[in-house]
C-alpha cells in the first residue's frame, strides 16, 4: 500500500460521510495540496479496493465521483490519471516585457501621444480633485457608465446603463463571477486552451476546470452539451475573438451553437471579449445570441494599456448586475475615479478610438514581419492581433524551445501554461506588442527563426 492510501485509509476509518464521496473528496484534496498532479496514475478499482478494504463497487463508484467532478480521466487499456486543476502562471517583475506578457504594440505616433497628455491633465484640472480621492459606489458614476455604454455599444447594441459596470479590470470581474457562479469543487467549462489567468483563480477558488477539447472553430458543441448533460458545470467560461492563446476567432454558427446549448441548460455564460475591439469585422458577440444568460466583459488592457485598470462588465440584467457589484465591491471595493475619470473623457472626445485604430495599424504591420520571418515554419498571426500561435514541428520541444530562447533575451511562453486538460500541444505563443520597438520586434522574430530553421542541440541549454 502508498503513502496516499494509507492516509485515505485513515480518513475512511474515521468518517461518517459515505466512502465513495469521501474517496473523491482526498482526490480533490491531494490535488489541491500537490500530492496528486496531472498525469499521475491511480491504481486500478481492484487494486484500491484491496488495499483500502472496500468493495469494488464502492471503489468504482468512488471514481466515477471524481471523473463527475473533473478529477480524473480514464482510458481504455491506459488507465486512470489524475486531471487536476491547473497549476496557475508564476508572476513576473513589470520591468521588462519582451515577448511573454500580451501587451499591446505602443504605436510611435507623437500627435496621439500628445493628445492623450493634454487629456490627462484637463482631467486633473477640470476635476474637483476631493472628488476624485472620496469612495464612490461601485460601479462608476453615471457619466462613467453612459461612457461605457458607447464603448460596449459596438458589440452590444441594446444594453442598458443598470446591466453596466465599471470595473477594476477584467481580472478582477473574472475572479468575482467564478466565486459567485461556482463552489469550491463545482466545475466550470473553459476552453482547453485558455487565458492563464482563469486557472489562476480556479486554484484560488478551489473551482474544477472542465476542459472542452478545440477544433478549427473553436470548443466543440458536442463536448459541451455532453458536459451540461453529466457534470453540470456552473458557468461556461470563453475567450471567443483572437483567443488568447491560440488567435483563433468562433465563427458565428459555433457561437450560436453554444449560445444553444447554454440556453437549452441554463448555463451561465461568462464571455471575456478582451480582443473582441481589435478586428474591424468580428462575428456577433454571443451575448447578443443569449443576452439573458452571457456577462460580456472588456476593457482597455489591450486596446489602450495593461495600466489603466478599468473594464466593462455587462450583466444578463439588472439584478445580476447589482449581486456581481457586491461581489466585486467585496474584493476590490471599487475602481479608481482617477483612472475612471480618464477613459471616461478619452471615451467620450474619441482618443479611445484613436488608440484602438493605432493599435491595430501597428498590430497588422508586426503580423507582416510575422509572416515574413515565420510563414514557412506555420505561424498563425491573423490580421488585427498582437500575438501568434506557433506549432512546433521541429526538433525543438516547447519548453526547450522556450528555455533558449529566454537565454538570447527572446521571450515566449509554452503551451503548457494555457493548457486545461492536461495535454498541451507542442506550441507557443508569441507577444508582438509591449515597448520593444517594431525594429525590436523584427529582429526578436528573425530570432526565433533562425532557432528553427538551424536548431542546436535542445539539451544544449541546460546549464
Amino acid at each position: 500500500m502508498d503513502k496516499n492510501a494509507q492516509r485515505w485509509q485513515k480518513r475512511l476509518d474515521t468518517s461518517n460521510r459515505p466512502a465513495y464521496l469521501l474517496l473523491a473528496d482526498l482526490l480533490a484534496e491531494d490535488i489541491r495540496t500537490g500530492r496528486l498532479t496531472a498525469r499521475d496514475k491511480l491504481p486500478t478499482l481492484r487494486d484500491l479496493a484491496a488495499d483500502l478494504r472496500l468493495n469494488y463497487t464502492t471503489v468504482a463508484r468512488g471514481y466515477a465521483e471524481a471523473r463527475k467532478r473533473g478529477l480524473i480521466d480514464s482510458r481504455a487499456g491506459t488507465g486512470t490519471f489524475i486531471r487536476g486543476t491547473s497549476p496557475s502562471v508564476p508572476l513576473r517583475g513589470g520591468s521588462t516585457a519582451e515577448m511573454t506578457m500580451n501587451l499591446p504594440p505602443e504605436p510611435r505616433d507623437t500627435a496621439l501621444l500628445e493628445r492623450m497628455k493634454e487629456s490627462a491633465t484637463r482631467v486633473m484640472a477640470d476635476t474637483d480633485l476631493y472628488d476624485l480621492l472620496r469612495y464612490q459606489d461601485f460601479g462608476g458614476s453615471a457619466r462613467d457608465r453612459e461612457a461605457a455604454m458607447q464603448w460596449l455599444r459596438p458589440r452590444i447594441p441594446d444594453c442598458r446603463i443598470d446591466q453596466v459596470l465599471v470595473c477594476p479590470g477584467i481580472h478582477s470581474v473574472l475572479a468575482a463571477l467564478f466565486s459567485q457562479l461556482a463552489r469550491p469543487g463545482e466545475l466550470i467549462c473553459v476552453e482547453s486552451l485558455t487565458y492563464p489567468g482563469v486557472k489562476a483563480i480556479a486554484t484560488q477558488l478551489g473551482i474544477q476546470l472542465h476542459a472542452l477539447p478545440l477544433d478549427d472553430e473553436g470548443p466543440m458543441g458536442e463536448s459541451f452539451e455532453h458536459a451540461c448533460r453529466t457534470l453540470r458545470p456552473k458557468a461556461l467560461y470563453i475567450n471567443p475573438t483572437l483567443n488568447n492563446p491560440t488567435t483563433a476567432t468562433i465563427p458565428r454558427a459555433r457561437r450560436e451553437a453554444l449560445a444553444d446549448i447554454a440556453l437549452r441548460f441554463a448555463i451561465p455564460i461568462i464571455e471575456d471579449d478582451a480582443y473582441g475591439l481589435l478586428p474591424r469585422q468580428p462575428p456577433p458577440a454571443i451575448a447578443t445570441m443569449a443576452p439573458d444568460l452571457t456577462y460580456y466583459i472588456t476593457g482597455f488592457s489591450k486596446t489602450l494599456g495593461a495600466g489603466l485598470r478599468n473594464a466593462y462588465v455587462r450583466s444578463p440584467s439588472a439584478r445580476q448586475s447589482q449581486r456581481l457589484a457586491g461581489a466585486l465591491r467585496a474584493t476590490t471595493v471599487m475602481a479608481s475615479p482617477i483612472t475612471n475619470a480618464l477613459s471616461t473623457l478619452w471615451v467620450e472626445d474619441g482618443t479611445a478610438e484613436a488608440m484602438l485604430q493605432a493599435v491595430r495599424n501597428e498590430s497588422n504591420a508586426r503580423q507582416v514581419l510575422a509572416i515574413k520571418h515565420l510563414g514557412e515554419h506555420g505561424v498563425i498571426a491573423p490580421n488585427d492581433c498582437f500575438h501568434l500561435w506557433l506549432p512546433l514541428s521541429s526538433a525543438w520541444s516547447m519548453v526547450e524551445l522556450a528555455s533558449f530562447l529566454r537565454t538570447r533575451n527572446v521571450g515566449v511562453v509554452a503551451s503548457v501554461a494555457f493548457s486545461t486538460d492536461g495535454m498541451p500541444p507542442e506550441a507557443v505563443r508569441i507577444c508582438l506588442g509591449g515597448p520593444m520597438s517594431r525594429d525590436e520586434c523584427e529582429d526578436a522574430l528573425r530570432l526565433i527563426a533562425d532557432t528553427l530553421a538551424h536548431p542546436t542541440h535542445p539539451h544544449a541549454t541546460v546549464r
